[in-house]
């Protein structure tokens, strides 16, 4: 029999998992996550009103209550929680799945000032990621700028100019749709250092922006037209054929009066957060143009864009994990095929998967595949990783070393408390539970 430990609930932690069970009868996996809850970013990076994109937790769900699969949430694997090298012994193999956990910067002055934060952490604050301790993003806020032109950034700048009447009806946590319903913001800026054909973000993101209520979405036409790839449309690949397509119909200046515009600007590059009393108040961008070869150069012309709040939105990087060699160029674990890399050799027993894998890439239907090549690498060791004797269950082990991870009823627990919350808020829906406290208080079955 193989043991297995999976860390990570995320889409490539869970993905892995199934692969395993799938792909070989005798195998037992347990998948630990440092939270109570499972699913990783479907759960806490998810925007709370794409409940599409949020119900694969219906998928994701089937493969943990597998008979095979033991979610163990609670449970900290490295410095303060359970050893890296202690949980080796547990299992004949470990699978991290960890993802990327912190944002890369944008290195310029005044990054730092009050109101500057990174789109993960209004992400986590409007997701209700227990972690998540900052609050008050949109107070005293009337514009806001948004460096980035990925789907995240789409995220953030849509729920900033969402109504209370729609996102009501979504889990988002009671605190963010308060702060939400009073803000003040009435000009969102998207901004991209390249050109509109060069933009990240997909075309269905895009669109939804053209979709909210009382919002006007405009484009500055000179912006498409400084743009090589918009010139002929028909030498772009179809999806950005797709976003410029849809571009162009908002390349217009401001026509109506509106509770929000949202302006998606191009060929700005930041250079500086300008203060104003202690706080963010614009910020200082430098003009950029193509440079012929795909990126673009600067030109020493300057604009500044009003902004009590910004949100840097310029991508992800992951973290070096205890006892695990770590790429810092590149932000990712050494490996072959998903086996882990130590000194120019693969280590049987020990393999990656998702973002610690291959990089922040990929949509989450990616990770299927890569979980799949990872587990093929697992299982071709699988007669020498059995060689070793485990003694007991694991589960067994860690409670009497004193971690008492939350078992499957205990996440279904905070799934009843979530909507006993959402029906006494009169919501009609699930609410999700703000803080570690809170969960914790479902998982005794003392939550009020």
């Amino acid at each position: 029999m193989l043991r297995v430990a999976v860390v990570g609930s995320g889409p490539s932690g869970v993905y892995t998992a199934q692969s395993l069970v799938q792909l070989e009868p005798g195998v037992l996996v347990d998948v630990l996550d440092r939270l109570p809850c499972p699913y990783g970013l479907v759960r806490y990076g998810v925007a709370p009103d794409h409940e599409k994109i949020k119900s694969l937790q219906n998928n994701l769900r089937a493969v943990l209550e597998h008979g095979r699969v033991r979610f163990l949430g609670g449970v900290l694997v490295g410095p303060g929680g359970l050893p890296a090298a202690r949980l080796r012994e547990l299992y004949d193999a470990v699978v991290y799945c960890v993802g990327a956990a912190t944002d890369r910067h944008l290195g310029i002055p005044g990054e730092e000032l009050p109101g500057s934060w990174s789109a993960t952490e209004f992400v986590s604050w409007y997701s209700a990621h227990p972690d998540s301790t900052a609050d008050g993003f949109v107070l005293g806020a009337r514009a806001a700028v948004v460096i980035g032109v990925g789907n995240v950034a789409v995220d953030v700048t849509r729920i900033l100019a969402r109504g209370t009447a729609e996102l009501s009806r979504t889990d988002i946590p009671q605190a963010a749709l308060t702060a939400l319903a009073a803000s003040g913001v009435t000009d969102i800026h998207m901004v991209g250092r390249r050109g509109p054909s060069q933009a990240r973000f997909t075309t269905k993101e895009l669109r939804e922006l053209g979709g909210l209520p009382d919002t006007e979405v405009t484009v500055d036409p000179a912006e498409l037209a400084l743009d090589p790839g918009c010139l002929d449309l028909s030498a772009l690949p179809a999806g950005q054929r797709r976003n410029v397509e849809a571009l162009r119909t908002w390349a217009h200046p401001p026509t109506r009066d509106t509770a929000r515009r949202i302006h998606l600007r191009f060929f700005l590059r930041p250079v500086e957060l300008l203060a104003d009393t202690g706080h963010v108040g614009a910020v200082r961008f430098e003009r950029t143009a193509p440079d012929g070869q795909g990126g673009v150069v600067g030109t020493d012309q300057f604009e500044e864009i009003e902004a009590q709040l910004v949100l840097r939105s310029v991508g992800y990087r992951g973290v070096p994990l205890d006892g695990l060699p770590f790429d810092a160029a590149q932000g990712t674990v050494p490996h072959l095929a998903g086996r882990v890399v130590r000194e120019g050799r693969t280590v049987p027993g020990e393999y990656v998967a998702g973002w610690i894998k291959r990089g922040p890439t990929g949509v989450i239907g990616t990770n299927r595949p890569d979980a799949k090549e990872t587990v093929t690498s697992l299982l071709a060791d699988a007669s020498t990783l059995v060689a070793k004797e485990l003694s007991e269950d694991p589960l067994a082990v860690l409670r009497a070393e004193g971690i008492e991870p939350v078992e499957w009823d205990g996440w279904e627990a905070i799934e009843r408390a979530e909507a006993e919350l959402g029906a006494s808020l009169g919501r009609g829906g699930v609410v999700k539970l703000p803080d570690w406290d809170a969960l914790l208080a479902a998982v005794r079955g003392t939550h009020t």
